[in-house]
């Protein structure tokens, strides 16, 4: 929207229209032809959401729905427009950066606390897990070879807990051992989407990997170099947790049913699989492969937006400078493999996409860049995205299990009227 109509739809002034994007609260983008700036409507409809929230309870709780007021309180992972997710007080990036280990950073997560220095062994010790925890015959006739490792985490978390009848407790101190085998042995599953042959050998090698991020290299067939570890062990860091984002609150109200961990994990891997959540990497890739060369992405975005068709993994709305973890992970796949063509056509559809307007990439995007950087599948962001933030899920899961209530919102009715009547 132009400036005027902005301060109109808010029902403020021009200046404090302005005060509010010198703050980040809404963004602006360039006017066409050199026009005055223009004001994103999904910022604009936040805030007036939020000064609806102040009249009573009913628009406090339909704007909480909508990246509006918080809902419930967590000590988990708070969110700065500026610096990203912030865990237990320390922010991802600074996590990334300092190369602690995914294991400690899942530890943070679920205790509050880090693990010392002398027992980092220990942690990646209580990581592993001796077997798949089933047959893997059975699963190689489920599970295709051109099926996404997405849909294949979707099939195994089920089977997991089939074959462990002692899952139903609450309790952390069966449910945290638990998870560290489930989450490994869902890692080892991404190699069930490579060729029949090759799958028996990545299991293993995937579970007796040292690391978490060497172990999904190891899923994925994929060179297991110092540089490649880190780059992966970085992405599976800042991905771990995003405050309650739609899987995270579909894995909260699993949890707060009494539903075991593996439900839980299951209902957030199905709610992942949709393509405005976890299935936006996936379109992402799709679009990169239709661009023939970095000079034809500008021409794809005029396009797109020709046909009034949406990029997926542009623009976060929690983010109004941009997307911190996305930055990142492209700045880590320029370090690997820059001048590769698929990364240069990546790199090309981010700018053209700043260029129209349409805002900095997501981790969505960070995370496509990081795969193709390293040689990985189709479906690999998508997949090692959804393994990487089940540390959150177990986290928030706890959470919930220790709050104790039932997460039940209400629907304000709207009467219709039905045709024919």
């Amino acid at each position: 929207m132009p400036a005027s109509e902005a301060a109109e739809y808010l029902g403020v002034k021009l200046a404090t229209l302005y005060a509010y994007t010198s703050r980040g609260l809404v963004q602006s983008v360039p006017g066409p032809k050199g026009r005055a700036r223009l004001y994103l409507k999904r910022d604009l409809e936040r805030l007036r959401a939020r000064r609806d929230a102040r009249a009573g309870h009913g628009p406090v709780a339909a704007s909480a729905l909508r990246f509006g007021e918080p809902v419930l309180d967590s000590s988990i992972t708070a969110i700065a427009w500026d610096r990203g997710p912030i865990y237990r007080g320390i922010p991802a990036i600074e996590l990334a950066e300092q190369d602690m280990l995914f294991e400690e950073v899942a530890e943070l997560l679920w205790s509050g606390t880090p693990p010392e220095d002398e027992q980092a062994h220990r942690t990646s010790y209580f990581w592993s897990a001796l077997d798949f925890g089933m047959p893997s015959e059975p699963l190689r006739a489920l599970v295709h070879e051109a099926l996404p490792p997405l849909t294949a985490l979707t099939l195994v978390v089920p089977l997991l807990a089939s074959r462990d009848p002692g899952r139903f407790t609450t309790r952390p101190e069966a449910v945290l051992p638990r998870a560290r085998s489930l989450i490994r042995r869902m890692i080892a599953s991404l190699s069930l989407c490579r060729p029949r042959a090759e799958v028996d050998a990545a299991l293993e090698e995937a579970l007796g990997a040292e690391t978490l991020a060497a172990a999904v290299l190891a899923a994925f067939g994929a060179e297991r170099s110092p540089e490649a570890a880190s780059a992966v062990n970085r992405a599976l860091v800042l991905g771990a947790d995003h405050e309650l984002n739609a899987s995270t609150f579909a894995a909260r109200v699993a949890a707060s049913t009494g539903a075991d961990i593996h439900a839980c994990i299951t209902a957030a891997l199905a709610t992942l699989s949709g393509p405005r959540h976890g299935g936006a990497a996936d379109r992402i890739e799709a679009l990169i492969g239709e661009i023939a060369s970095p000079e034809e992405a500008i021409d794809v975005v005029y396009e797109r937006q020709r046909r009034g068709e949406a990029i997926e993994g542009f623009g976060h709305p929690l983010y109004p400078e941009g997307d911190p973890r996305g930055r990142a992970l492209l700045d880590l796949a320029c370090e690997l493999d820059r001048d590769a063509p698929a990364i240069a056509k990546c790199l090309a559809l981010v700018k053209g996409m700043e260029e129209s307007g349409q805002g900095e990439p997501t981790i969505d995007v960070g995370l496509v860049a990081l795969a193709l950087a390293l040689g990985l599948p189709r479906g690999a962001a998508s997949g090692f995205f959804a393994v990487s933030r089940c540390v959150g899920w177990v986290a928030h899961v706890i959470e919930q299990y220790e709050a104790g209530y039932l997460l039940r919102p209400r629907a304000r009715y709207q009467a219709t009227e039905i045709s024919g009547a």
